[in-house]
């Protein structure tokens, strides 16, 4: 907690100023009238405002998504009993941006400055996204294995039914009946082919040294073959990225998940973008990595509904007409098989799909 001290100007270069500005908690100092004194680095990337267009502004008006607070400031000034608001929503008023979720503590700022409040703002958003990736991974394996008894159950009768369609297809002398049969026997074979895929992979991932730039190049390649001319395709690769050890073949098919179900929501137009970066101290479910290769494919697409998103990557949802539900249920089984995982953001205008996979050092310090 940093309440109960001074927060000077940091024109003055005093320590407890010089410390301030260190902090990654975000520091917000407000006179009687609400008005910004005084905010920090932290403060100023947290709300997405620097400090010369916030200072002497008052908070709520300069920040709107504040405005929710005043009554409870206002208590602060008069009475001097703090709050606490958790995973405030704060929208950030740059067009790429994503809302900020920000944890809030407001106290008075001790008795030397007498009728000032200390913000304090922390980021919440790891937190949560922790909590989300543990309970995704978790959902994920309770889904895996009913989904895999629901194909086993499918795939025993259909071998009978193919059979048996055989059987008679043989038997039948009239070539209009005998249509019948065949129509039994291609659906057959639909229906068990797409018990295999309910199933998964069946062996283990065969890990190699990749280039990921290699398999994102191929993936754009084949999306470019496959998408309708009006169409934009874009890359925007790191080249700082090293090496990462995957199964080629096991990435490329979850990739290729990934646009094609973006290609699916664009229609004959729009824009992806394949974007490759490295995250350094990222948290993939519980265990946090020096270091992840990112892999995002983004559409300016409608969004995903937001009936879906709990859900989204739950076998057979889906919000297309005639879509399976598979398709992205399948990347992300690829993809947690070799120890990643995939996340989205989404809003109208930008879905974002990240594969990340941890890169671990070898014994002898290289990254692997």
């Amino acid at each position: 907690m940093i309440s109960g001290h001074i927060v000077p100007d940091p024109a003055t270069g005093s320590l407890p100023a010089r410390l301030a500005d260190n902090l990654s908690t975000g520091l917000v100092l407000l006179d009687g009238d609400l008005r910004v004194v005084y905010l920090n680095p932290a403060a100023e990337q947290l709300l997405g405002i620097s400090r010369q267009r916030l200072q002497g502004q008052i908070i709520d008006a300069a920040v709107p998504s504040l405005s929710s607070f005043r009554p409870f400031l206002q208590r602060a000034i008069d009475t001097g009993e703090p709050f606490a608001r958790r995973e405030l929503t704060l929208h950030i008023p740059l067009p790429t941006s994503e809302p900020a979720v920000l944890d809030c503590t407001v106290s008075e700022a001790g008795d030397f400055d007498a009728g000032r409040l200390v913000m304090e703002l922390t980021d919440a958003s790891r937190r949560l996204r922790i909590s989300r990736e543990s309970a995704l991974l978790s959902q994920l394996d309770v889904g895996r294995s009913i989904v895999r008894q629901l194909a086993h159950e499918i795939r025993n009768p259909l071998g009978g039914i193919r059979g048996a369609a055989q059987l008679l297809h043989k038997r039948l002398g009239d070539e209009a009946q005998r249509e019948y049969t065949r129509i039994i026997i291609r659906e057959a074979d639909r229906l068990a082919s797409l018990a295999t895929t309910m199933m998964g992979p069946g062996t283990p991932p065969t890990l190699e040294r990749l280039n990921i730039h290699e398999v994102v190049e191929h993936v754009y390649t084949l999306t470019r073959a496959e998408g309708p001319d009006a169409l934009l395709i874009e890359r925007d690769y790191d080249p700082s990225l090293p090496h990462v050890r995957l199964d080629r073949a096991q990435v490329i098919q979850a990739m290729l998940n990934l646009a094609r179900n973006a290609m699916q929501v664009l229609g004959e137009e729009g824009r992806i973008v394949f974007r490759t970066r490295a995250l350094t101290h990222y948290t993939i479910g519980t265990r946090q990595h020096r270091l992840v290769a990112c892999v995002e494919i983004e559409d300016n697409g409608p969004g995903v509904p937001e009936a879906l998103r709990e859900t989204l990557f739950y076998p057979l949802i889906t919000g297309r007409l005639g879509g399976t539900g598979l398709g992205l249920a399948l990347a992300q089984n690829l993809v947690t098989r070799q120890g990643g995982l995939i996340e989205y953001t989404s809003r109208a205008g930008r879905t974002v799909f990240q594969m990340l996979f941890p890169l671990e050092e070898s014994n002898d310090g290289q990254t692997a």
